[in-house]
């Protein structure tokens, strides 16, 4: 098994007043050649949006496009018609493909709003652009992981790759073991609260943690009591 450690403190910095962003890997100013990307995982940011403000309409093209609400509401608007507000429980998608426009706004007047944005490289170039959100409740996420992001859809949200997100709230204690889809992949740990012992690294909140050639593609966890973990199941290419 190999591992590669991001404590929180380690990540890069954009702060520009309206927003104010931590990176796990390279993005925007903050360059780190040894921290360029996990597999197919570009971007992790971890951004923070002041109220009424956010990221005006801008071009994207072949790369999938995740966001993931922590707290507050997020309006989404793209050139496919789009106009959609994403809040806590609630994961969004949106396939860049040939090319999409989109704006991402704090849909609150004052208080802030703080989200994950992901990229994953695509396993298809130049697909139809395509947008999905979803919501999923607390007994689909509480004290186990749920897959809401997978190639083959289902009852979580599609995405051009053979990527699956896992979301898990754990209030209690608990020891389980995540099974990769594909043992062949990679999985990158990221400590939304709380902490968790992961193949033998203690991970606090908001620490990343990246895991390959895994012997029976299995890992297992000890998860503190409220918890919040994102498990990101990437091809390692």
């Amino acid at each position: 098994m190999n591992s590669v450690l991001h404590i929180a403190e380690t990540r890069g910095i954009a702060n520009f007043g309206w927003l104010n962003s931590r990176h796990t890997f390279s993005f925007g100013h903050y360059s780190n050649p040894s921290r360029t990307n996990f597999g197919s995982m570009r971007v992790l940011n971890d951004d923070i949006i002041a109220g009424g403000t956010g990221f005006d309409t801008h071009p994207h093209a072949n790369m999938e496009i995740i966001s993931i609400p922590i707290s507050g509401a997020l309006q989404h608007k793209d050139s496919m018609g789009t106009l959609q507000v994403i809040r806590d429980n609630e994961v969004q998608i949106m396939s860049a493909g040939t090319g999409v426009y989109h704006s991402e706004y704090n849909y609150l007047p004052d208080g802030e709003t703080n989200f994950l944005q992901i990229w994953v490289m695509p396993k298809e170039q130049n697909i139809e652009p395509h947008y999905d959100q979803k919501k999923f409740e607390n007994e689909d996420i509480m004290n186990k992981f749920k897959t809401v992001v997978s190639p083959e859809g289902a009852d979580a949200l599609w995405i051009n790759q053979d990527a699956y997100f896992n979301l898990g709230h754990f209030a209690e204690e608990t020891t389980t073991t995540l099974k990769l889809n594909i043992a062949s992949q990679g999985v990158y740990f990221f400590i939304i609260e709380g902490s968790a012992q992961i193949a033998d690294n203690q991970l606090e909140k908001r620490d990343g943690l990246g895991v390959w050639d895994i012997e029976n593609g299995e890992i297992n966890l000890t998860i503190s009591p409220k918890t919040k973990i994102l498990a990101i199941e990437v091809p390692m290419v």
